[in-house]
């Protein structure tokens, strides 16, 4: 039997091209987006660009913050859950993003199935305040008042479907009482209203009301938080005010498409959790009424399935729903 065959394929086979599986990019490999859900100016959009630029120094990328705001954040949640789950688009969330899948039937993503967790950012206490001709100083005079006169009292908060929409329907619910919900494009038009007398009851972040405060404009009634706010802190909570564990602060976090490999998820995680312990960053934050509430992936994602589940109930409790 010929040897040549073999001799051939010997002298041969170095200069053929070795099949090597293909490399994955090194993440981040081009500019990363932030989708702020809300307009410019709102919470959402403070933290996006305030981590703007300690997450491009150390990602090496740049970092662009685009705002799409609409829908109670249906419209800049739609934008991400379509984008690639490759780590380069991240959609900052608030309470919205756990309410709405228990008050909205029809959404065009899952809010579990096609995110994933990336970090927690950023808690702030929710405040109840008064217009000053409103006759009540105390949670425990607003509830005689709105018993005396059902129907009659509103509170105004920062849109259907918010954080805060959701609170003052559980408040109402516990407290057995009707209050009229008259939603507003945001803290600051609510705030306004309230100022103005257009609205009987504030329901917004503190730090739309602290400043109106010590001019009497507004009349503080309590904080949603476990525990009193350094802002104001002779005001009482409402689990203080005879309601014990009520808890409904406004927290901001981030997510990215479910897609997205688990190092790129463990690396921006790391970095905005990084960011949010430079002083120039807490800083902004705090100015803004926020606290630094940071949690790592695993964790926050866990948060957010926790929230989802608690948001339908409570949704199921005070009959909430927006469709």
């Amino acid at each position: 039997m010929s040897r040549l065959p073999a001799i051939i394929c010997a002298t041969l086979l170095p200069a053929l091209p070795l099949a090597l599986p293909a490399q994955t990019p090194a993440f981040p490999s081009k500019p990363i987006r932030i989708i702020a859900p809300f307009a410019p100016g709102a919470g959402t959009d403070t933290l996006a660009r305030t981590l703007s630029g300690p997450l491009s120094k150390a990602l090496g990328q740049n970092v662009i913050v685009e705002n799409r705001p609409g829908a109670g954040t249906v419209v800049g949640s739609e934008v991400a859950a379509r984008a690639p789950g490759d780590g380069h688009t991240v959609l900052i969330v608030a309470n919205s993003f756990t309410i709405n899948p228990a008050v909205r039937a029809k959404l065009p993503y899952d809010a579990l199935k096609d995110f994933t967790g990336v970090a927690r950012l950023a808690s702030t206490p929710m405040i109840l305040a008064a217009h000053p001709s409103l006759p009540a100083k105390s949670i425990k005079e607003l509830i005689a008042l709105a018993r005396a006169r059902p129907g009659e009292l509103t509170y105004a908060t920062s849109g259907a479907g918010t954080g805060h929409h959701l609170a003052g329907e559980l408040f109402k619910s516990r407290a057995k009482i009707d209050l009229i919900h008259v939603p507003y494009p945001g803290g600051a038009p609510a705030t306004i209203a309230a100022i103005g007398g257009h609205a009987s009851v504030l329901l917004v972040n503190i730090l739309s009301v602290a400043s109106h405060v010590p001019s009497g404009r507004l009349r503080p009634l309590a904080v949603t938080s476990p525990e009193r706010s350094e802002l104001l802190k002779d005001v009482p909570t409402v689990a203080e005010s005879g309601f014990p564990g009520f808890d409904t602060s406004i927290w901001f976090g981030s997510v990215a498409h479910a897609a997205t490999p688990k190092d790129a998820i463990n690396r921006l995680s790391t970095e905005i959790l990084r960011a949010l312990q430079l002083a120039e960053v807490k800083d902004v934050i705090n100015k803004v009424g926020l606290n630094a509430a940071g949690l790592p992936a695993a964790e926050f994602d866990t948060f957010l399935r926790t929230e989802v589940r608690n948001n339908e109930k409570i949704a199921r409790e005070v009959k909430l729903r927006l469709d």
